[in-house]
């Protein structure tokens, strides 16, 4: 499979060296190559069919931000889906449901962060799934309208559109790709506009992920 990673987002520079970036991360958590395109500095593919399958990172913008680089990521989107697969992961899940016909604000509910638990309604590639899942979180934005034709995976009181799947295309508001020591350093990183929300945060990783759960529906879904 010819997989290719739209990078709308790069971790922090101070924690790139340790970690590495939301690309890599992305390639690492599924464990395939994967050719990366710099969305974010204005690159994107020649073609929707140049790859079998795209993947979209999570990214410090939101997806009403004026950017120039926004608007024909949108349009790629839409030109790409039915022609090849599509995973989405925060704004990548974002970008995808405003493409597709959803609606995307700051949510007035503030940060989402650290381990959160979301219920699960399975679909077909999501074999075995458990009731619920706990997976890293870090947004501010929510998809609060999803578009007509997503069915609805993932949800929670704070997240209700955590995950959709299109049929051709999958996306999660959570990151899967976040192992916990990147999830902590990321939370210090932010102390200041976390607040209150920071130390039970980084606790939280305390429990335990399903990140390796998710990283299986994602494989299912790309060979399915």
């Amino acid at each position: 499979m010819r997989l290719g990673i739209l990078e709308c987002g790069r971790s922090p520079p101070e924690l790139q060296q340790r970690h590495g970036s939301y690309a890599a991360m992305l390639a690492t958590l599924l464990g395939h190559p994967a050719r990366i395109w710099p969305v974010l500095d204005g690159v994107l593919p020649d073609s929707p069919t140049e790859c079998d399958a795209w993947l979209l990172t999570g990214s410090p913008a939101g997806v009403y931000d004026p950017l120039l680089w926004i608007p024909p990521l949108f349009d790629f989107l839409r030109a790409a889906r039915g022609r090849a697969k599509l995973v989405g992961i925060c704004f990548g899940h974002q970008a995808m449901a405003q493409a597709f016909g959803g609606q995307v604000v700051k949510s007035p509910k503030g940060w989402g962060v650290g381990l959160q638990e979301y219920a699960v309604t399975p679909a077909p590639w999501m074999d075995d799934a458990p009731a619920s899942i706990r997976v890293a979180a870090m947004h501010q934005d929510q998809v609060v309208e999803k578009p007509a034709d997503a069915r609805l995976v993932c949800a929670s009181e704070f997240t209700p559109f955590a995950g959709l799947d299109y049929g051709d295309a999958i996306s999660f508001q959570f990151h899967p790709e976040f192992a916990p020591e990147f999830g902590q350093d990321l939370i210090r990183t932010r102390l200041a506009p976390l607040g209150d929300r920071a130390a039970p945060a980084l606790h939280s990783y305390a429990l335990g992920d399903d990140r390796a759960v998710v990283a299986g529906w994602i494989g299912r879904f790309l060979t399915g």
